[in-house]
């Protein structure tokens, strides 16, 4: 249909002639040299018959020609998008060296939705680090309720004092905080709520843009569904913090135990936190490099024998992050306050107290800190054998320099641990070793993306060495 309708526009505008051309002859796979017309994506095609038709130098163009260039657009250059036939949206998934891209319309937009994506995962890290300070200044249990929509702060003295009332009720005042000022209330109060805008802040951020990039046709079918599954994990993120203060709200089981949230919940929570700090970061790297950086098969070769490592380093480091929130959900760090011994012994008598054995693991402040020592040792001494091991392999330049930011980041880390532990978790230690803990997560993920496998038309196309001059 659309072929037809072609056809009869150009024989009125007379440049087209079939006495030109036989329906055996070859050209009728061709086009004349003096068409100046090249094949282009779906929506620059479409735009370009009018002018096509106004073109002078037009002479010669056949309904065998015609069929092919319809074919060859529709088929090569069609790519799954949320908006298939935008002017930019057209422009298909076009690869870079064999890599498909994530992002259409070319390095602006890649430039931009890069720096979204960036910005976002910065604003998740910066989440993590004001959720740790909410926790340590013991504020995450100040607001009783959770309101899905509004929440607007308390703006007279009146409505201070009745969400003072409110928190008056809870366990924790009660156990802990009975006598509070409501000047001291404020302050934790404030802490809190400051918390929850801030994750209601984020959600705005990346939502907005997220649709603007999406209007704009900018985002592929795969990116979209990425970013769509990241955007529900935090949206779920709001539930599951609540789920976890509601635990803190309850009557704790011994009448002198201190209310706290459930370690579970907690690790939950921060789990949830790092993963979708993860995934922004991840999908960030794929957008503005799509190749990782390569430059002979040595280099290649040596990348791969450092991936081998890297990954198990990597999933030791998470597990050391999801552990220390074990030890916070149990306030552990607050106990046995030496190095590198456990008060008085290497081990506590009491580190299997707890029946069945496994809750020890989690609910044990024995155990949990016990447990945190042994996977931040074991992490450090992972991360300096994989920079011990890549000191003689012919690596890429940028690796190395990873591999040894790593190692340095990770005695950074051991070392605010140490420190934090002897100074009883004054707010400022515990914060930076909060901290701590997701830049080396960032330096990992960073490291293990520099690592990927190069296409295999970048493949082809190294030399075996790199050529010095």
């Amino acid at each position: 249909m659309i072929e037809n309708r072609l056809v009869l526009l150009l024989r009125k505008s007379k440049l087209f002639t079939q006495k030109n051309c036989l329906s055996n002859s070859p050209k009728c796979n061709t086009f004349s040299p003096n068409l100046g017309f090249s094949i282009e994506p779906q929506s620059k095609f479409y735009s370009s018959i009018p002018r096509f038709i106004h073109d002078s130098r037009a002479r010669s163009f056949t309904g065998c020609g015609l069929r092919s260039l319809l074919q060859n657009n529709i088929q090569n250059s069609y790519r799954p998008s949320f908006r298939n036939f935008s002017t930019s949206a057209a422009i298909s998934s076009k690869s870079s060296e064999g890599v498909k891209l994530l992002v259409t319309a070319g390095p602006k937009a890649q430039k931009a939705v890069g720096i979204w994506l960036f910005a976002s995962a910065a604003w998740v890290f910066s989440m993590v680090i004001l959720g740790g300070v909410t926790r340590l200044t013991r504020s995450g249990l100040s607001m009783t309720d959770w309101k899905f929509t509004g929440g607007l702060p308390p703006l007279s003295d009146d409505e201070w004092l009745v969400e003072f009332q409110k928190y008056k009720q809870s366990p924790e005042y009660k156990r802990v905080n009975k006598g509070m000022s409501l000047d001291d209330f404020k302050f934790i109060y404030w802490m809190e709520y400051g918390h929850r805008m801030w994750g209601r802040a984020l959600g705005i951020m990346f939502a907005l843009p997220f649709s603007y990039f999406l209007r704009k046709g900018y985002i592929t079918l795969q990116l979209g569904l990425r970013l769509s599954g990241l955007f529900a994990l935090g949206a779920g993120q709001g539930l599951i913090g609540w789920w976890m203060v509601q635990s803190g709200l309850e009557e704790p089981a011994s009448e002198y135990s201190e209310p706290r949230v459930s370690p579970y919940r907690l690790a939950a929570h921060l789990t949830s936190a790092f993963a979708i700090y993860t995934g922004l970061f991840w999908t960030a790297l794929s957008v503005v490099m799509p190749n990782p950086p390569a430059e002979s098969m040595a280099w290649v070769k040596g990348a791969a024998k450092v991936k081998r490592l890297a990954l198990p380093v990597s999933i030791l480091v998470g597990v050391t992050a999801i552990s220390g929130a074990f030890v916070a959900g149990n306030d552990a760090g607050r106990a046995f306050n030496t190095f590198p011994k456990m008060g008085e012994t290497w081990i506590p008598e009491d580190v299997l107290i707890l029946k069945p054995i496994i809750r020890n693991f989690f609910e044990n402040t024995a155990t949990v800190q016990l447990d945190h020592r042994i996977l931040a040792t074991a992490s450090l001494c992972a991360i300096g054998g994989m920079w011990w091991s890549a000191r003689k392999l012919d690596i890429h330049p940028a690796i190395r320099s990873l591999i040894g930011s790593t190692m340095g980041m990770a005695a950074v880390q051991v070392t605010l641990g140490i420190t934090t532990l002897l100074s009883y978790v004054p707010v400022s230690l515990g914060t930076a070793h909060q901290a701590g803990a997701l830049t080396l997560l960032s330096l990992m993920i960073l490291l293990n993306h520099t690592l990927r496998r190069p296409s295999s038309q970048l493949l082809k196309a190294l030399p075996s060495v790199v050529k010095t001059t």
